[in-house]
């Protein structure tokens, strides 16, 4: 990698303006350079030729063909969008059926009113007649035809939304509690911050403007706090290009995508440590900000068979103080724009470079971008997951309402009835981080309405769903996603009902429950990572599962099985769910179990054991009544039933 000599100073990366570049911030290789150069990957050299996301993109959304080329895909990403193939609708000797998939930018999931509103009509006029609300608290709009498509960004740009940065190789949508609180002050801390980084790390070139309004820019419904213009206009320790119309990304943007999520001390809804940098409030007695703690990271994606990628959880990082959160944030980004891989898309993001430097070397190079060192962390208490449905208390006189959306899918009559109260009432609502929806500042005299119309539509209360159903999530997966090799939200409600049957027959009772994910493929998109059951597309109707994770999103979960069949997965999971109902300690999740007992432990289990409907078929033997009892003590111990504990014993003794 490259040399760890403080390099201070404001022109250390060569010029960077249009017309003319000099690139330095690339992976160099281990060896001398005159024995392998350095390399970089076909992306990093569209991104440098494209003008700052320009070209070719601009001439290609000109033509009549309904896709765009590999060149303009790539940039497309970075004003918010995919191009996408709908496998199920493709015609003999037609070809692919293109469409686009758009994607909002909501810092903290925050949603106006008007934007809402403006969502769900470009739904019905442009799209596939759905909202999808995804698992980092955005929008996204399916089955855009390309011919619509600058008509759609310049609505949703000219209602004071935007898209700009919700893909590419930048800093995504920075995500924070979904509360309603309006007199929780950490909480506000929290809320304004993720807004204060989202527009701290935006694009600056203008590219956006000119590609989907012809150059007009339209302006955010808040002004940028001027702090954040001068943090990021200073350069005291080289984190920007001098002159560039980019000063933190320059010409080449950063190596992969780049994730960051704000919390408060105690609320693990944003799932903090699967961020490339999560960033915790940390205020004093009276609600003041003293300084924020840092983690950094953590990532989620991987590949199938390549074990050089893999998931990881952030570690800490440091504490910083209050007036120094927007110079540490740009600190981070620049040790991995310039350090991160370029060669490899696979081992771009900054969990690869921690992996492989350690904590204390990633915190050392911080440190000189930062211009002084980072404080110890500070102690936090236990983290907690909370969903935030139901009715809630904001703490101002008004109600809000979490409402429980399956798969984060907005459709149907659901979809109707949504718009029928939120327009109405004029509310705003927030996105969760488990793709749910919450209805802001209601007067408690329309609680009675806003119940019965939703309701109506089939929109049951949280309290009303099965508890597994309500925590888990799916990636959309196909027919849309072109990396998808197996189903995930529309098969997940079906799984979910099977998985609450074959707890019912082993005897765990109905208030059980566990975080269960499903994703299409193992770029990890719903975080099956962190569940506790996790199910991740491996081929058709085959899925790898992990185990492990934890209800807090604290613990990553193992790889415990390779290609299972979804049909199979009754007689998978039935010796693992009556292991766990006979070993498990009080309160105990089966995440929590699983971590525990070790997976060996749990393959045992599997071996050995005989469903009590295939033990009324078996040959019958005659014991003892003490042996039998001592049988049926010990299998109960051991999570098994007497007559595969018996057969193991028999097995064993006659050498078999």
């Amino acid at each position: 990698m490259q040399s760890l000599a403080p390099r201070h100073g404001t022109a250390r990366h060569g010029a960077a303006s249009r017309g003319k570049s000099t690139v330095t911030c690339v992976a160099t290789p281990s060896r001398p350079p005159a024995a392998n150069k350095a390399k970089r990957s076909k992306v990093e050299h569209i991104k440098e030729q494209s003008d700052f996301l320009r070209h070719p993109l601009m001439q290609e959304l000109s033509t009549e063909a309904p896709n765009i080329s590999e060149d303009a895909v790539q940039l497309m990403k970075f004003h918010g969008s995919y191009m996408q193939d709908n496998r199920e609708e493709r015609t003999f000797g037609a070809g692919k059926s293109y469409q686009f998939m758009m994607r909002t930018r909501q810092p903290a999931g925050s949603v106006t009113n008007q934007l809402y509103l403006v969502m769900d009509e470009l739904a019905d006029l442009y799209g596939n007649g759905s909202l999808r609300l995804t698992t980092r608290q955005t929008f996204q709009l399916h089955g855009v035809l390309k011919q619509n498509l600058k008509t759609v960004f310049s609505t949703v740009v000219k209602n004071m939304g935007t898209t700009l940065g919700a893909c590419g190789d930048v800093n995504r949508n920075v995500m924070a509690p979904p509360t309603p609180f309006k007199n929780r002050p950490e909480y506000e801390h929290a809320d304004k911050l993720a807004n204060d980084l989202a527009d701290l790390l935006a694009p600056q070139s203008g590219a956006y403007y000119d590609v989907w309004l012809d150059g007009e820019k339209f302006y955010a419904h808040t002004m940028e706090n001027p702090k954040v213009t001068a943090d990021r206009a200073f350069n005291g320790f080289g984190t920007n290009y001098e002159g560039s119309p980019e000063p933190i990304y320059g010409q080449l943007f950063l190596p992969r995508k780049f994730k960051i999520a704000v919390t408060v001390p105690g609320d693990n809804s944003v799932d903090l440590f699967t961020n490339d940098l999560g960033v915790v409030v940390i205020t004093n007695e009276a609600g003041e900000v003293e300084g924020y703690n840092l983690v950094a990271g953590g990532g989620m994606g991987r590949s199938h068979g390549k074990a050089t990628t893999f998931p990881r959880l952030a570690d800490p990082l440091g504490f910083v103080k209050a007036e120094d959160i927007f110079h540490a944030v740009k600190a981070v980004v620049a040790v991995q724009r310039d350090y991160g891989r370029r060669d490899d898309r696979k081992q771009a993001r900054l969990k690869y470079l921690i992996s492989e430097w350690g904590m204390d070397k990633f915190r050392s190079v911080v440190e000189q971008y930062l211009g002084k060192q980072l404080e110890p962390f500070r102690p936090l208490p236990d983290w907690e997951f909370r969903d935030y449905l139901g009715w809630i208390e904001q703490g101002d006189g008004k109600l809000a309402y979490g409402v429980y959306v399956q798969n984060g899918r907005v459709k149907g009559e659901a979809k109707k009835a949504l718009r029928n109260v939120i327009e109405r009432y004029e509310l705003p609502v927030t996105i969760t981080p488990n793709q749910n929806l919450i209805l802001r500042d209601i007067n408690p005299s329309w609680k009675d309405d806003i119940l019965s119309t939703l309701q109506a539509a089939g929109l049951k209360d949280v309290t009303e769903w099965d508890g597994i159903e309500a925590l888990s999530m799916a990636c959309p997966a196909l027919p849309l996603c072109g990396l998808a090799i197996g189903e995930a939200e529309r098969t997940l409600p079906d799984i979910n009902a099977r998985i609450r049957k074959v707890m019912d027959g082993v005897g765990l009772p109905r208030s059980d429950k566990f975080v269960v994910r499903m994703t299409g493929c193992p770029n990890g998109c719903a975080r099956p990572y962190m569940a506790e059951l996790g199910f991740v597309g491996d081929g058709p109707n085959s899925y790898q599962i992990w185990l492990g994770g934890s209800l807090n999103a604290t613990r990553l979960a193992e790889p415990f099985a390779e290609r299972v069949k979804a049909k199979d997965f009754e007689t998978f999971l039935e010796p693992l769910f009556a292991a766990f109902k006979a070993q498990r300690r009080d309160a105990e999740t089966f995440g929590d179990f699983c971590a525990r007992v070790g997976f060996d432990a749990l393959r045992a289990a599997q071996a050995s054991y005989i469903a009590p409907a295939a033990a009324a078929t078996l040959p019958k033997v005659g014991i003892a009544e003490d042996v039998y009892q001592a049988l049926t003590a010990a299998a109960a111990k051991q999570g098994t039933t007497p007559e595969a504990l018996a057969t193991e014993a028999i097995k064993k003794h006659l050498s078999l």
